[in-house]
């Protein structure tokens, strides 16, 4: 299982539509990265009359991939600011 930490960053604008407030820029940064490994349950397709190997990440649904495919992402930070760059 591939393990993504991420840190957010968005920027909270008040409008008379919804005065109070929403997300108009949200920015996502990759701290780190913890792979999984090879596929454990690689699936054969056939392509131009040859057999081919691939991971099950880039054929089945998330439902159906082994462990090692699967990706969880983990936010560490989110931190909320104002246009004028006051944090909330």
């Amino acid at each position: 299982m591939t393990i993504y930490l991420v840190d957010i960053e968005q920027v909270v604008h008040t409008c008379p539509v919804h005065p109070e407030g929403h997300p108009h820029d949200i920015r996502r940064t990759i701290v780190d990265v913890i792979p999984g490994g090879p596929c454990r349950a690689p699936v054969t397709v056939r392509c131009g009359g040859q057999t081919v190997l691939i991971p099950c990440r880039r054929h089945e649904p998330v439902k159906r991939q082994c462990g090692a495919c699967r990706v969880i992402v983990t936010e560490r930070t989110i931190t909320t600011r104002t246009p004028n760059g006051i944090a909330v």
